[in-house]
């Protein structure tokens, strides 16, 4: 009798074991908002507030980053960039949509950038040209934030 106790308390340890492998990176932006959306959990496009100003400093290759400002409305968009120790500011504006998962939205009209960011609540995260994060998933070089008012570069 005691033998079968020790049995069958390291099965109940092995068992409760199982579940505590090391999660893997998920590699873009897509996949992980995938995940989300399949397993049930409400989305960004449903879930925040995400229409409004958003403003940062970006890093940009070769340069001293870029101040962007986005304004997202209802799937659409207007966006300046200026860069860093330049003159001038380009403005782009059009319409986007979102991925299947309701967590990236994707600016339909730009080319030539980055036209993909993860929306999260108050924050927008820059990925890259597939969709992948740039770097460590939320690194805040890459995010521009809500603003209160409207912003100006």
């Amino acid at each position: 009798m005691k033998r079968l106790w020790i049995i069958a308390m390291i099965i109940g340890v092995l068992y409760s074991c199982k579940g505590n492998s090391p999660k893997v990176k998920t590699e873009t932006a897509g996949a992980l908002t995938e995940q989300i959306a399949a397993s049930g959990i409400h989305n960004a496009r449903t879930a925040l507030d995400y229409q409004g100003t958003y403003a940062g400093k970006l890093p940009i290759a070769g340069g001293k980053g870029m101040i962007v400002i986005m304004t997202l409305g209802n799937d659409t968009y207007i966006k300046r960039t200026k860069y860093v120790g330049k003159e001038g500011v380009s403005e782009a504006e059009g319409s986007f949509a979102w991925d299947e998962s309701g967590n990236v939205i994707i600016l339909e009209d730009m080319t030539g950038a980055p036209n993909k960011y993860f929306v999260s609540e108050g924050r927008i995260f820059q990925l890259d040209m597939d969709g992948n994060w740039i770097s460590e998933r939320f690194d805040e070089k890459y995010a521009l934030h809500k603003q209160k008012e409207e912003a100006t570069p």
